[in-house]
């Protein structure tokens, strides 16, 4: 099989496709045909050795995927060979074959279209993230507001689009006219143009003086303390990531003047050590999913010897919703 290899610890650049044996799952795992796995900005964390853990050398990032069972290890008995599934790995799914521990497996129903199956492999990390951020770790209530930073990319508009399921008055900051048109696209009520507005002054604007009850913001670097100096009081400020590749420094006093919450926001340790709740809200996605009550957005895909390059874009903050590969067209 052919895979994206990382053999040192480096920018997208340094990935290689290689010639691999094909994987033999152990007794709890199961072998997937890749399909289509997912771009997220932890793979290209985990490529510079960035991330929270570091794989052995040599691995293949990627940590999410569709595709369909073709070999069981011989304890796994809720699954079978054929099965269409979505799975969830820390890497791995830049590959035409991926070993996935069969409790990280989401089968899906019998009959599945192959565009379902792309919308399934895509959209659990960004979802669920959003998911967990606003309900569990932002305790959301309806009628309050909620500004999204970086809205335009996939776990942004993610959260735009729970949100207002949530019955939350959204408001989307992001850096380009595309990026805002398709915020509003996905239901958001306002936007702001991070880039050539004052961010606290639109806000201020936007909720008549009272500021907003939460700050969802994957993004970190310069707009992170103007977004958080514009919480209201009781303001909840859900800390999802550092796309801009800065970890900003907040003076925490600001918490203590509004009574508000720096909370953060850790998708995968939740799945981890909240399997039933996780399970809980992972059906209710694919309910939403299915009721098409959110739509992810899929603005590229990109054959298995082009993944470098689908990192590459996502590092430089060009996208708009997700970015995917398939690994079973190879150039």
């Amino acid at each position: 099989m052919k895979a994206i290899i990382c053999e040192n610890w480096g920018a997208p650049s340094t990935l290689q496709l290689r010639e691999m044996p094909t994987p033999i799952p152990g007794p709890k795992q199961v072998l997937v045909r890749v399909q289509v796995a997912a771009v997220n900005f932890p793979d290209a964390l985990i490529v510079a050795g960035k991330y929270q853990f570091r794989p052995e050398f040599p691995f293949s990032p990627g940590g999410e995927l569709a595709g369909e069972i073709i070999a069981l290890g011989s304890e796994v008995k809720r699954l079978a060979v054929g099965d269409k599934v979505v799975g969830l790995a820390s890497h791995g799914a830049y590959a035409q074959e991926a070993l996935i521990d069969a409790t990280h497996i989401v089968p899906l129903p019998k009959g599945i279209s192959d565009a379902e199956l792309e919308l399934a492999g895509s959209f659990v990390l960004t979802y669920g993230t959003s998911l967990h951020a606003i309900k569990d770790r932002g305790q959301a209530q309806p009628g309050e507001s909620m500004l999204v930073l970086g809205a335009g990319g996939g776990v942004g508009i993610a959260a735009v689009e729970i949100g207002k399921l949530m019955g939350l008055h959204v408001i989307a900051a992001a850096s380009s006219e595309d990026k805002r048109d398709a915020a509003l696209a996905h239901g958001a009520d306002a936007v702001i143009d991070y880039s050539g507005e004052d961010l606290r002054e639109r806000i201020k604007t936007l909720t008549q003086g009272k500021g907003v009850d939460l700050v969802y913001d994957p993004v970190g670097g310069e707009f992170a303390e103007p977004a958080l100096r514009s919480v209201g009081w009781r303001g909840r400020y859900l800390v999802v990531g550092f796309a801009a590749g800065e970890i900003p420094k907040i003076p925490i006093n600001l918490l203590l003047l509004k009574g508000s919450s720096l909370v953060g926001v850790f998708w995968g340790e939740f799945v981890r050590r909240e399997p039933a709740l996780s399970a809980e809200s992972l059906a209710m996605l694919f309910t939403w999913l299915h009721e098409r009550k959110i739509r992810p957005l899929i603005s590229k895909r990109y054959p298995l010897s082009q993944a470098p390059a689908a990192l590459d874009a996502l590092l430089a903050r060009k996208v708009i919703g997700k970015l995917v590969i398939l690994p079973q067209q190879v150039e």
